[in-house]
């Protein structure tokens, strides 16, 4: 095998799919990626960890084609250190030989494994198929993910529900993630494809991986899924991923219907004074305390330990005064994922789930337990 590639293209290429590659492996060939050089002047690049496949096509100088693997995150640095722009000469003159990696004055030989010996998560029958803006789907993915469970028990919520909903005006193309503590609901307007897919459960570490796929968030994504696998196509790139096997909680449940005490603040202003008073919370419970009254909003923190702080900000609330306390880090999360000038929040009393929103947009929604303070 003898190829000639182009620095740029290679790294962009081996940055799109080696975050699906496990820097520790007991089975040595999953430590690899397979390449491939065609005769039509095609390198294909694949890794998998078995439940996960991506695959990318970029064009080289194919003088003798082949295939072989070789350590995913090996290549993946010495390419990345290599001059921007640098043409990168790879062969592998023996069929059991090292392969050598040569970009002007610098050469390297990598230990490989056979092709042969590579996985395949084969070509399952994906039957529904839709296509959605790739702004739209890291959108659903990236303002929902933080809520996903890392209890590796309840493995059910260890991704994001990504479903159809239909009623109202329009269908929605709804994410939603939840760990128990606090709930995250993300939506678009479904495509024409959406109709009839069974609701599916996309793995965290498939979740990060189409979003850093995404970056650019403005192509097309050609979605295909099964009720046991899923595949995103980005341009050239092919991410392939079997789904969580379990079902969803009814989230519907969760979500209070009732919350009609409305408060208004500047979301900044809230990150900061919630940032500066968790500083002084316990570490165990990271517990801040809301009172709310109708012009402004005082922020606290207690610790026996180390003293305590408080922060007052403006707000508009016309209801009879409350308080009501929260995980600082929770708290923090959800106001990340608000882009918009003020949050909204939605309370029923001080020990009730409250509903949290951006005020200028209707199409996510997040619910937070309270903590006793």
């Amino acid at each position: 095998m003898r190829f000639v590639a182009g620095r740029n293209l290679l790294l962009s290429a081996l940055g799109h799919i080696t975050g699906i590659v496990e820097r520790r492996n007991t089975i040595p060939i999953l430590s690899n990626i397979l390449i491939g050089a065609e005769s039509s002047g095609v390198l294909t690049l694949k890794a998998t960890d078995l439940d996960m496949e991506a695959i990318e096509t970029i064009p080289a100088k194919v003088e003798t084609p082949g295939a072989v693997t070789v350590p995913a995150h090996t290549l993946h640095d010495i390419v990345r250190k290599l001059p921007d722009g640098a043409e990168i000469h790879i062969e592998r003159k023996e069929p059991g030989g090292r392969l050598k990696v040569t970009a002007g004055r610098a050469s390297f030989e990598l230990a490989v494994l056979s092709a042969d010996e590579f996985p395949d998560m084969g070509q399952a029958e994906l039957p529904h198929r839709f296509t959605v803006e790739g702004g739209e789907l890291k959108r659903l993915f990236e303002k929902s993910r933080f809520a996903i469970s890392t209890e590796e028990t309840r493995y059910y919520l260890n991704g994001i529900y990504l479903h159809r909903v239909d009623g109202g005006r329009t269908p929605k193309l709804r994410a939603v993630a939840t760990d128990g503590h606090r709930l995250a609901q993300v939506e678009t307007e479904a495509t024409a494809g959406t109709e009839g897919m069974p609701g599916v459960i996309v793995p965290r570490k498939a979740v990060a991986e189409i979003v850093k796929l995404l970056d650019g968030g403005q192509a097309q994504v050609e979605v295909a899924l099964s009720p046991a696998k899923i595949r995103f196509a980005v341009g050239d790139v092919v991410l392939t991923s079997k789904l969580i096997d379990g079902s969803f909680p009814d989230y519907a449940r969760v979500i209070p219907a009732g919350n009609d005490k409305v408060l208004l603040l500047e979301t900044a202003d809230l990150v900061k004074a919630v940032d500066r008073v968790s500083t002084l919370s316990s570490e165990k419970g990271r517990a801040v305390k809301l009172e709310v009254g109708n012009t402004s909003v005082v922020v606290s923190a207690n610790n026996p330990d180390s003293g305590s702080a408080e922060e007052e900000i403006s707000a508009s609330y016309q209801h009879e005064p409350l308080e009501i306390g929260f995980n600082a880090r929770y708290l923090l999360d959800i106001t990340a994922q608000i882009d918009g000038a003020r949050a909204q929040f939605k309370f029923a009393d001080g020990s009730s789930p409250t509903v949290v929103s951006d005020e200028s947009d209707n199409t996510a929604l997040y619910v937070l337990m309270p903590m006793r303070v």
